[in-house]
């Protein structure tokens, strides 16, 4: 086959290579490709003139305009600093209340508050805050040491049972493996301390068990969560008529804890965290649960 021959369909050359009858067309580039690589070779000349682009060894070519990449992000740097500086003097020097009332500085401690949640605390709370067994759901209004910012931000400092000399302390007895109870009064006082949380509860379990679980509960267990159950914040001791519960709510669960008792633990975080983090934690979790997200 001669290399010159021309190929009859499409009216091009062939490039002489042949595969079983099928000819390869010396096809040209379609101009197009050639205006694209013409103009991305301007480009590229033009930019190593302009802008900052070849080392030269300790230096480098600075380019006709000057830019530099460094000095714009020092910059941008010194005017995201500036701007902290501002508000977080205000929340440093204001009150919870007055910094509550303002919308735009409460946004930027969500936004901030989220961050310092997600890196500290979400790993036993969740990244919601819902908790899960042995740790408190973060977004209702039960807490064991109060609710409101002040009583939050003091928790999240001195933390609970933790190596803090002001930490604050509780622990429950263990009424089953101490033998301070026998097993038909845990038995009563489960039913009862369900009861008080889920009145469904009293249809299924004799109102015989109820009631002696009620006089186990008033020589037990009174000191710590009040007469009506509702418990004392003083003492951290949880609130039982509500649907709130640590570690569980159903009967096994109770019983558990009835019998064995309960110590949780909160680390410090005086000293890990600032005044300031702290502070915008408490608000952010306040405001959290307030919005019930």
């Amino acid at each position: 086959m001669a290399i010159e021959e021309r190929d009859p369909y499409t009216g091009h050359m062939t490039t002489g290579h042949e595969w079983n009858g099928i000819k390869e067309l010396n096809t040209p580039v379609p101009r197009p490709v050639y205006f694209f690589l013409i103009v991305t070779a301007l480009f590229s000349v033009v930019y190593w003139v302009l802008m900052p682009a070849w080392p030269l060894g300790a230096t480098y070519t600075k380019g006709l305009l000057g830019i530099d990449q460094r000095a714009i992000v020092s910059e941008s740097l010194r005017e995201a600093a500036v701007d902290r500086a501002a508000w977080t003097k205000r929340i440093e020097t204001e009150s919870f209340k007055e910094i509550q009332a303002d919308p735009r500085l409460m946004e930027t401690v969500r936004q901030t508050g989220r961050t310092l949640f997600g890196d500290n605390c979400s790993v036993c709370h969740g990244s919601k805050a819902q908790g899960g067994n042995g740790f408190p759901n973060l977004t209702t209004a039960s807490w064991l040491w109060g609710g409101d910012p002040e009583s939050i931000a003091e928790t999240i400092r001195v933390g609970i049972n933790s190596a803090h000399p002001q930490s604050r302390t509780s622990q429950m007895m263990a009424f089953g493996r101490d033998q301070l109870l026998k097993k038909d009064e845990i038995d009563s006082v489960v039913s009862y301390v369900r009861s008080l949380s889920d009145p469904a509860v009293a249809k299924d379990v004799p109102a015989a068990r109820i009631e002696a679980g009620k006089a186990v509960f008033a020589a037990n267990c009174v000191s710590c969560h009040g007469d009506d159950a509702k418990g004392n914040i003083e003492l951290g001791a949880p609130d039982l008529t509500d649907r709130f519960w640590i570690y569980g709510g159903d009967a096994g669960s109770i019983h558990t804890t009835v019998w064995g008792g309960r110590q949780g633990h909160m680390p410090s975080w005086d000293g890990r965290l600032s005044p300031l983090d702290r502070k915008i934690l408490a608000l952010y979790l306040f405001d959290l649960r307030r919005s019930g997200q």
